[in-house]
C-alpha cells in the first residue's frame, strides 16, 4: 500500500468552492474509479490557511495511473470542474507527493 498526499492551495475566497466540489462531485466519481480516500484537512495553523491536503490510498503506481487517468478523463468530472471554475480558477498551487509506510506505521 502506498499513499499520495496531495495538497491544493486555493485563490483567496475559493475554499468553499473546491470543498463543495469535493463533497458533491469528486468524491461520488471516485468511489465509481474505485479512488479511495483516506482522509482530508484543511489548515487551522500554519503556512497558509487556504491550504487543503489530503491523502489517496493506491495499491501500486500501476493502480495509481490507471484510475486518475480514467478519473481525469471522466466527461462528469471534465464539467463539474469547469462548472465549479464559473466564477474564477480555484486552485492557486497543486503539490503531491507519493508515500510508503513504515513497519511501525499505525497506517500501512
Amino acid at each position: 500500500m502506498m499513499y499520495e498526499m496531495r495538497s491544493y492551495r486555493t485563490m483567496p475566497g475559493r475554499m468553499p468552492a473546491l470543498l463543495a466540489r469535493f463533497e458533491n462531485h469528486t468524491l461520488g466519481l471516485w468511489k465509481r474509479h474505485g479512488i479511495r480516500q483516506a482522509g482530508f484537512w484543511t489548515t487551522l495553523v500554519g503556512e497558509s490557511s487556504y491550504d487543503l491536503t489530503y491523502l489517496v490510498a493506491w495499491e501500486s503506481m500501476a493502480e495509481r495511473e490507471q484510475k486518475w487517468t480514467a478519473f481525469m478523463n471522466d466527461p462528469e468530472w471534465i464539467k463539474a470542474r469547469a462548472d465549479s471554475e464559473k466564477d474564477g480558477p480555484i486552485l492557486a498551487n497543486v503539490s503531491n507527493q507519493f508515500l510508503a509506510p513504515t513497519s511501525f506505521s499505525a497506517v500501512k
